[in-house]
């Protein structure tokens, strides 16, 4: 293959920029010519300039921008047969018959009607005299991969598409906002997002930010008058002490019978029913505007170099495929299925069967409308009469994570609303030594959703001695049938001690289990940790910030970054920030591996380069400190670069956690109050850690723990992130000439 050919079409979303980056480079390397279609479908039929080579350091800088650096457009030319036409005669003649797609679903469908006409294209071409016959036989066929760039998340094929996490943080961040204003005032806010045909950012933002009404496509309210019961509710939430209430509305909102509910009438209907101050916000197009979250760049970003990987490995003659994610792996789906199953899904709306329209979205979406239909209630079903009450403790340990508090939150109330007693056990495995451990009911816990740190505290104790003695006295005071433990490797290790000291403690003999919650993503049994996204995405705004700041000086920076004896943090924000080196404890460091990165900084500086970055884990190497490293790097580059460091700190630890942890954090909690409810109810007292494994929640035995932990450096014997270094490598290259040099 000597040629690709790379667009972005319809709606711009959020990591698009990162898709067209990592297509170039991962073609490039390979020895693939890419070129560049300007403005989507319309360049392609227009041609001319419209279709360019596109270079290395074209696509350099813009992992961080937001939009589409070679354009979209919505091309009603295209539509018609004489516009493809065109269209393939501008490809043949740039050469091209292989493309990387980059749009949502009707784009997606253009692409693949391009494939299927293609044949019956070249004949009529050839037929009419526009190209030759030989030229038709040198490009007998034509490849297509697709990545779906739609901030709504409304296509098969791929757990997450490319800008929806984005979306979700301009929302989250909006409404987080609105709740403070409302709250000041006692007001009802409207919020209307965008999903005309899909519910999940609707969804998802209500379960992020503790919203107390949601409304969706996929599952219109089951009552025709679902406007009292919605406002039944809103009263029950002021009469209980709430100050503020959030209505979320996806743009596509219908009633049973296809009637639109539209954000004015709920506004219409909460006013003249509650007499109530409320007012609407349309965010619009501000969900697909700004910088990618890091999650974005990172998926878009693999997607792409596996495209190009796939497209050049490919026989000539295969179908068309699209690149998606799901359970945490990079997947390849056949274009033409993800386009039925999505169609299928719009089409089981429009007809009124939301049933199945809900089965078709798949079973985490119906699972989380579930969780939402209990959170968003003012106050809690009444327990049921002669059902047992079981009385468990939710507690929080190891260091402080963005996402405990919506974990604590989601599951008290999950754990309130099936009737059971639910405690709080403040600091950690000290409080459970002193038992600082209180009731809990459902208005304790409001507001925490969208909190930072822990309210109910933590730390890294681990009991010993006597303290076990008096953690047994303070269960069997308070009658404690299960724990759920809400933290790090520190609390792990507490859990693990308990279950090897029940034959000494009998108190100890009790169903546990601990939710994954560490910035540091060195969990066993989890491919990601609660508050990992957060501090993600902390590192990466700062890095953007540092990148500026480099620029005009033409300055390199060394940013430390937490996680321990663990690289996940330092290894994803390379990937995020497209930094030219990487240090991790893992990998180790060398002096000639510094000598190397200090003769490629030289190289590029030399050629033009403005700012340098290197990103270092904490841990990365006793005696190569970060001072160390900017000491040396400074004195080697001499007035071609000055160097600088920032250790981020603490900062990573802090802030309010993004929608992922947020989302996360729920739904473990919610399994997690099942196993414990499931547990007692059959009489059994296992100890488990839950995590996210290939897409799915999974239980691993709190006895297999030392098995899976390398206790030295505090990190999982696997860590499957490690698999992307030859990623992180070959993207943060510096161009073919200083390669050269």
């Amino acid at each position: 293959m000597d040629r690709i050919g790379v667009f972005t079409s319809g709606g711009d979303a959020q990591g698009m920029n990162a898709a067209v980056r990592a297509v170039v480079r991962a073609a490039l390397d390979r020895g693939t010519e890419v070129m560049a279609i300007y403005e989507g479908y319309q360049g392609m039929v227009d041609g001319g300039e419209n279709i360019s080579p596109i270079s290395w350091s074209d696509v350099g800088g813009i992992l961080h921008q937001g939009g589409t650096i070679i354009g979209s457009a919505r091309s009603l030319e295209f539509r018609e047969r004489p516009g493809r036409l065109k269209a393939v005669t501008n490809l043949l003649k740039a050469g091209i018959d292989t493309l990387v797609c980059i749009g949502g679903d009707g784009s997606l469908t253009g692409a693949n009607l391009l494939y299927q006409e293609w044949p019956g294209l070249l004949k009529e071409l050839v037929e009419s005299g526009v190209i030759t016959q030989d030229m038709a036989d040198k490009h007998p066929h034509l490849a297509i991969a697709g990545i779906i760039g739609s901030i709504d998340n409304d296509m098969y094929g791929s757990d997450m598409t490319t800008g929806a996490d984005t979306a979700l943080h301009r929302i989250v961040e909006a409404v987080d906002a609105i709740t403070s204003t409302a709250a000041s005032h006692q007001r009802s806010f409207v919020i209307e997002v965008m999903g005309r045909h899909c519910g999940y950012l609707a969804l998802m933002a209500g379960l992020a930010t503790g919203a107390d009404w949601v409304l969706i496509p996929e599952s219109p309210p089951n009552l025709d008058n679902w406007e009292d019961k919605m406002c039944e509710v809103m009263a029950q939430g002021r009469e209980i002490g709430r100050r503020d209430s959030i209505v979320i509305v996806a743009e596509g909102a219908q009633d049973r019978y296809g009637k639109p509910i539209t954000s004015e009438h709920v506004r219409q209907t909460l006013e003249e029913k509650l007499g109530e101050d409320t007012r609407i916000t349309v965010l619009g197009h501000v969900q697909r505007g700004g910088s990618p979250s890091a999650f974005d760049r990172n998926l878009a970003t693999q997607l792409g170099v596996q495209a190009v990987e796939e497209l050049l490995n490919d026989s000539p003659g295969s179908e068309p495929f699209v690149m998606g994610i799901q359970g945490n792996r990079i997947t390849r789906t056949p274009l033409a299925k993800c386009l039925e199953i999505t169609q299928a899904v719009g089409n089981a709306v429009q007809a009124g069967e939301f049933e199945k329209a809900m089965d078709l979205r798949g079973r985490s979406f119906k699972k989380s409308f579930r969780t939402l239909r209990t959170l968003v209630r003012a106050m809690p079903h009444k327990p049921e009469p002669g059902k047992r009450r079981m009385r468990l403790a939710v507690m929080n340990a190891g260091g402080p994570s963005p996402g405990m508090n919506t974990a604590v939150r989601a599951a008290v109330r999950l754990g309130v609303d099936k009737g059971h007693i639910m405690m709080g056990v403040n600091r950690g495995f000290r409080g459970l030594i002193r038992g600082e451990i209180r009731d809990l009911d459902w208005m304790d816990v409001a507001g925490l959703a969208p909190m930072g740190g822990s309210e109910f505290g933590t730390n890294r104790t681990v009991p010993e001695g006597g303290e076990w003695y008096a953690i047994a006295r303070n269960l069997e005071e308070h009658q404690i049938e299960g724990i759920l433990m809400i933290g790090g490797l520190t609390g792990y290790q507490a859990i693990h001690e308990m279950y090897r000291l029940r034959e000494n403690y009998p108190a100890f003999n009790i169903p546990m289990i601990c939710l994954p919650a560490s910035i540091n993503n060195n969990l066993p049994g989890s491919q990601l940790s609660v508050g990992a996204d957060t501090a993600l995405n902390s590192i990466v705004d700062a890095v953007d910030k540092i990148k500026q700041s480099a620029v005009a000086s033409r300055r390199t920076f060394v940013v430390e970054v937490m996680g321990h004896y663990c690289g996940y943090l330092a290894l994803m924000s390379a990937l995020a920030t497209g930094a030219e080196r990487v240090y991790m404890h893992e990998d180790g460091v060398t002096l000639q591996d510094m000598i190397n990165d200090t003769n490629m900084l030289i190289a590029g500086f030399q050629q033009g380069k403005r700012v340098g970055l290197l990103i270092r884990n904490e841990h990365a190497n006793a005696i190569y400190t970060t001072d160390f490293m900017r000491a040396l790097f400074e004195e080697e580059g001499g007035d071609l670069f000055d160097v600088r460091q920032a250790i981020l700190g603490h900062l990573q630890q802090g802030g309010n956690p993004t929608p992922y942890d947020r989302i996360l954090a729920t739904r473990l909690a919610s399994d997690c109050i099942d196993y414990l409810e499931d547990q007692i109810g059959a009489g059994l007292a296992d100890s488990s850690f839950i995590g996210l494994v290939g897409g799915e929640f999974k239980l691993s035995n709190t006895e297999d723990l030392p098995r899976l932990v390398d206790s030295k450096y505090g990190r999982p014997k696997e860590q499957w992130w490690m698999g992307l270094r030859q990623t992180v490598d070959l993207l943060a290259q510096p161009g073919p000439s200083v390669r050269e040099k």
